[in-house]
């Protein structure tokens, strides 16, 4: 799975995981199941990405500023925020700029990572993708 598909589901899979219902549950094991390889599909409802990092962030004994920093929201999700799985999902996500200038290349990941996240059925508050 891709770095972003991963970030996607650690995001989205946590708010399908609790809304699912015993009863939801099966229907949603043989949709997996017909479609291993295809990427999460978006929720019927908007997930608020705000509250699902908010509430992980609260659990977490390290202070994180996942709002405004690729490392820290990588943290978060329990990623590896390494130089190097930052430059492969900046690859990922096409950036053009040097990927040698780390601090403008975390710049725009959180921001390209945020409008995906809304792209894909997240509601992200507008000051998250600035």
């Amino acid at each position: 799975m891709s770095i972003f598909g991963t970030i996607l589901s650690k995001i989205f899979g946590s708010h399908t995981a609790a809304a699912a219902t015993p009863a939801a549950a099966p229907a949603a094991a043989a949709t997996a199941a017909a479609a291993p390889a295809a990427a999460p599909a978006a929720p019927a409802q908007p997930v608020d990405v705000d509250a699902v990092l908010s509430a992980l962030a609260a659990k977490n004994p390290e202070k994180l500023n996942w709002q405004t920093s690729i490392v820290d929201l990588m943290k978060l999700l329990g990623l590896d925020s390494s130089l190097a799985a930052r430059k492969e999902l900046a690859t990922e996500l096409h950036y053009s700029g040097d990927m040698n200038d780390s601090a403008s290349m975390n710049v725009w990941l959180i921001k390209q990572v945020m409008q995906k996240l809304a792209a894909n059925g997240g509601k992200v508050s507008p000051d998250l993708m600035k």
